[in-house]
């Protein structure tokens, strides 16, 4: 199992948890040992469900309990998980979501399935090489999160999840045909200023959406749209839309565009301080919010922040957050796709399942 480092420290490397090992002997036979808790390896059983998915189960889980029982067990996993004490941690909100994750990941335990992911497949026009990046997301800590580039689009999707936003969902989603303009620095202390920047965008976006569903509209019903004016004139809002896209296009394509000043507006909370103070471009996104157990999810306006080649970064305007992503640099053996719709395939169905 590769494991993301403490929170928040994103820079630092993934860390290694063996979970079994196959033992393989003679005659074509094999043992197979668990290797999840501390009291060392023990027997285990592997089934193979269907291609490209196989489940591990322990056959001797009392292994995995240690003497002193759950709240034992549980100061053991805080620490190895998150490189802390129970005491170290004041917020009543964040010892919440702590205890939960702990119930979450402990009650599977014994019985695991896995299935196959591919690397997102390059192009040469994308913004910077997708792949794997750790994210901080808060009280939740360090999760790891997919980049891929689809046309006019970018997605983040959860690999790890959380209680509120399950593996497998779509976490940002960056409109490459918008780029945002952050103002000077001193501007950009200003949560109010930035936030009426993004708001404009989404409502340019909002616009631009029902015209593409009025032209949609009018093409299956052209005698229809023939007797209607036309939804916007030459040089009007639809024409901005496409040179917004054209110009956001010639950005893409530009490796290294010049750096400019970046700071987190005031009130915006951050758990890594350390994040970088230029950066190369900003686009307006969205970012996947919802309740404990993935309720009432709603898409809401963000901004998508590339600092360099390995780090980017998101601020959730309805939260006032901002997560710090940066490249996970393991080197994955057969892990790319046979082929553009494998990979999309396979997006869907790891949503699926989240679903």
């Amino acid at each position: 199992m590769y494991l993301p480092p403490h929170d928040p420290h994103v820079d630092d490397p993934m860390r290694f948890k063996p979970l079994f090992r196959i033992h393989l002997m003679e005659r074509k036979c094999a043992t197979v040992e668990c290797m999840y808790g501390h009291k060392g390896p023990h027997n285990g059983h592997i089934q193979i469900v269907k291609k490209d998915e196989f489940s591990t189960k322990c056959n001797q889980t009392d292994h995995h309990r240690m003497s002193g029982g759950r709240q034992e067990e549980f100061r053991t996993w805080l620490r190895e998980e998150w490189g802390r004490t129970l005491e170290d941690i004041f917020h009543e909100h964040m010892q919440e979501l702590i205890l939960m994750k702990f119930i979450y990941t402990s009650q599977y335990d014994n019985c695991l399935t896995y299935r196959r992911i591919y690397l997102p497949p390059s192009s040469p026009d994308d913004l910077i090489r997708p792949g794997l990046f750790k994210g901080t997301y808060g009280s939740h800590g360090l999760e790891i999160v997919m980049l891929s580039f689809h046309g006019k689009k970018a997605k983040g999707t959860k690999i790890t999840g959380d209680p509120n936003i399950p593996a497998g969902q779509q976490t940002v989603e960056i409109d490459l045909a918008h780029p945002l303009q952050l103002p000077d620095i001193e501007n950009l202390r200003d949560f109010s200023e930035l936030s009426r920047l993004v708001l404009e965008v989404q409502e340019q976006v909002r616009r631009e959406e029902q015209e593409q569903e009025q032209r949609q509209g009018e093409e299956e019903h052209p005698q229809q749209a023939a007797c209607q004016p036309a939804a916007s004139p030459p040089g009007g809002e639809g024409a901005e839309g496409e040179e917004t896209a054209a110009g956001a296009e010639g950005m893409t394509q530009n490796k290294a565009p010049a750096s400019q000043p970046f700071v987190l507006p005031m009130g915006v909370i951050s758990r890594n301080e350390d994040y970088p103070r230029t950066c190369r471009i900003c686009f307006y996104g969205t970012g996947l919010i919802a309740g404990h157990g993935f309720t009432s999810p709603e898409r809401t306006p963000g901004v998508f922040v590339l600092f360099d080649d390995d780090r980017f970064g998101f601020i959730w305007l309805e939260l006032k957050s901002f997560s710090l992503y940066s490249r996970i640099k393991v080197s994955f053996q057969n892990a790319e796709a046979p082929s553009r719709e494998a990979f999309d395939e396979m997006l869907k169905n790891i949503q699926s399942l989240a679903t």
